[in-house]
């Protein structure tokens, strides 16, 4: 059980600024608030064991998420190589990835040795140290640059207010048997009947979406890149709609008739049984609504909290009334409704609406706060729009978080719009921009629009891979046929498959964009592939997943050629089941990722921040006895690994110590050498130009 922490927030740092230790002192304040609000939502559970309930079956205990937050850290600032070492090999190995129901997300319990809450506390008190120190020594000017540590630094602090509130819908399931009311995290106490909803017109108006580059606080890649965009007229919602609104719908048969329900809302219904919103009960007849740390009468009054699909089907119902098509606002008409609103967080001197933990730690009355003509813009539940997230054109992903945004470019993540209650930091920002996917629930509700067109006004997703990055990956992979000898992937299986049996466990490091895993799975009896790269194993999933993948492949200049994968290219009916994909790090891989017989790791270590360590890891991986392959073409860069830890195309001693013979003194003692081979890789960038890389190939196997 944690000790109760007060809260205090100050608004987010600026980037700008004249005066550099003035800058360093309110970071140092905004991590320490940041992480004295954490500890003290955590400190509202008063048994241990309920860090490891998960009342949330797609998503992880609680535990995982008290750790998470200070691993975030010592993860990005070894990627940014800001510090170089760990604190904690095995809390960081099982609380790095966390869950955005994304499906390489494993969630099977026996995955995971979860580590004492006592344990967690230790390690978070530590990382804590570390972070100060940094921010109290580290070189610091002015505005702040996104290749700086200083952003990096505001990241964890953004982060870990994302998981204040993600963490405490998860807490918001618990028992109450298990969590301590606090006057610190107190719910409103005002409820009555609800107001009469009504909509009001909203004139047509042209603006571009995206936060300036010169926007004073911090922001997250999907914020950035400019969409001009015409929103027609429409009329909208005047309240967020309340519990006694949605009532009418569920009194109308709403959670029984299908007609109203998305087919996706038609399954979830199947799968859950719901017949109420998830915070809601019934006793003795009565309702009753779930807060953080206590059960009320439901109040009618307070906004509904439902997820996407509900929201979709009292529109669809509340449409079937109406003479106007009824649906949920887009992300361009709810910025339409925000434009109007001449402040923003870093600049009011005190919240206009239930935002920002500035006035309760709960929902309150949809009629307390006035924001124009409209009420709740911002501020009392997020609200549930129809656009799916993508990025702005000029998206760019951040080289430090490039799982931030991409996994939720798939057409499956809606956005929520204007924060809730407890959403603090850049959540409250007008800018921001956060995805769900439609079944999973936040403090969450919504507030509809009317317009006389039938057609929602929202641009499909992009589901061709556009970034030519990514793209030049892909074509390497799959841009051959599996008979194609001169790919250096079929050279290598080539190479490969003759230690292989058909009930072999293979794991295959840095996999890339997938092409040698789907190989090895036609002749092994399981195949994990894994790839540091979040936008990597994304098209790994999409392709064995939902049968393609799509890219643009640059050609000449602007002109790019628009190719499409699919399983039946590669030789597959149906998607393998012994192949499975995951996103880690190679240095630091989740304990369930061992035993194995076959292990490749090609093309990896020169990608590596200490390549030392990363063998080392790996030897322990592979079972006595067993297989270990090794691809490089030894091209060392500073940028990505600091020279004391290339492995060779050094002098040591004044002599020359090569890659080659470094690799075999680190590896002779625990393996022999079988075999090696050179593989050329013609890597593609446009229709006439590549880039060639000689790569030494030693197969290795562990002595008994």
């Amino acid at each position: 059980m944690l000790k109760q922490k007060v809260i205090t927030l100050d608004k987010p740092p600026l980037l700008t600024g004249d005066n550099v230790e003035s800058k360093r002192a309110e970071i140092r304040t905004y991590f320490e608030q940041t992480w004295d609000v954490y500890e003290s939502l955590f400190s509202l559970i008063n048994q241990d064991e309920a860090y490891y309930i998960r009342p949330e079956p797609l998503r992880h205990p609680l535990i995982f998420y008290y750790g998470h937050t200070a691993v975030f850290y010592i993860n990005k600032l070894l990627l940014g190589q800001f510090i170089q070492s760990r604190e904690n090999e095995q809390i960081e190995s099982v609380c790095a990835v966390g869950v955005d129901e994304m499906s390489w997300d494993d969630l099977s319990p026996g995955n995971y040795e979860w580590p004492s809450v006592g344990a967690v506390s230790e390690y978070r008190d530590n990382v804590k140290k570390r972070v100060l120190a940094l921010i109290d020594t580290m070189p610091l000017a002015l505005p702040i640059q996104q290749d700086s540590l200083a952003w990096v630094l505001l990241m964890g602090c953004e982060h870990e207010r994302i998981h204040v509130e993600t963490s405490s819908v998860i807490i918001r399931m618990l028992d109450l048997i298990y969590l301590t009311p606090s006057n610190l995290w107190k719910s409103c106490a005002e409820f009555s009947d609800a107001p009469r909803n009504r909509l009001i017109d909203v004139a047509a108006q042209d603006l571009v979406l995206g936060k300036p580059e010169a926007n004073a606080t911090y922001g997250w890649d999907n914020e950035y890149g400019q969409q001009p965009l015409s929103v027609d007229k429409f009329s909208a919602s005047e309240y967020l709609v309340s519990n006694q609104e949605f009532m009418e719908f569920i009194n109308a048969g709403g959670y029984q008739n299908k007609q109203y329900w998305t087919e996706e809302g038609q399954s979830w219904l199947a799968f859950t049984k719901s017949t109420t919103p998830r915070f809601w009960d019934v006793k003795n007849g009565e309702y009753w609504q779930r807060n953080l740390t206590e059960e009320i009468p439901l109040p009618l009054n307070w906004p509904v909290e439902v997820n996407y699909l509900e929201a979709k089907a009292f529109c669809n119902w509340k449409n079937s009334l109406s003479e106007d098509f009824v649906r949920l606002p887009t992300e361009g008409e709810w910025q339409v409704l925000r434009e109007q609103l001449d402040t923003d967080l870093p600049y009011w001197s005190k919240a206009p609406g239930n935002i920002n933990l500035e006035h309760y730690a709960s929902s309150c009355p949809v009629d307390q706060f006035k924001q124009t003509e409209f009420y709740d813009v911002i501020g009392n539940v997020w609200q549930w729009t129809e656009s799916p997230i993508d990025g702005y054109e000029g998206f760019k992903v951040h080289p430090l978080y490039d799982d931030f945004s991409t996994p939720t470019f798939d057409g499956q993540h809606n956005l929520i719009k204007g924060g809730s209650w407890i959403s603090t930091g850049n959540e409250a920002t007008r800018d921001s921009r956060y995805a769900f996917r439609r079944h999973f629930y936040q403090h969450a509700g919504f507030r509809y629009v009317a317009s006389s067109s039938q057609e929602v006004p929202i641009t499909p997703v992009t589901k061709c891979e556009m970034q030519t990055e990514i793209s030049r990956l892909l074509h390497h992979h799959f841009k051959a046929t599996s008979v194609d000898t001169t790919c250096d992937i079929q050279q290598l299986l080539s190479l490969v498959k003759d230690y292989i049996k058909a009930d072999s466990k293979v794991l295959d490091l840095g996999c890339g964009a997938g092409r040698l895993s789907f190989e090895l799975a036609k002749i092994a009896g399981q195949v994990d592939g894994i790839d540091f790269t979040a936008r990597h194993i994304q098209h790994c999933l999409d392709l064995k997943e939902q049968g393609q993948v799509r890219y643009a492949m640059p050609t000449q200049g602007d002109i790019f050629d628009f190719h499409e994968v699919t399983l039946a290219d590669l030789g597959f009916q149906q998607a393998p089941e012994n192949l499975n994909f995951a996103q880690g790090d190679g240095h630091n891989l989740k304990p369930q990722f061992c035993d194995y017989d076959v292990l490749v790791c090609h093309r990896v270590i020169e990608y590596s921040y200490h390549p030392e360590v990363l063998l080392a890891q790996l030897s322990q991986r592979v079972k006595p006895g067993g297989i270990m392959v090794i691809g490089s073409s030894y091209g060392w860069n500073e940028d990505i690994t600091d020279k004391h830890r290339w492995i060779g195309g050094v002098k040591r001693n004044g002599e020359n110590l090569s890659s080659e013979a470094h690799l075999t003194e680190l590896m002779e003692g625990e393996f022999e050498l079988l075999q090696q081979a050179d593989i050329v890789s013609q890597f593609e960038l446009d229709k006439r130009t590549s880039q060639t890389a000689n790569n030494h190939i030693t197969i290795w196997r562990k002595k008994i």
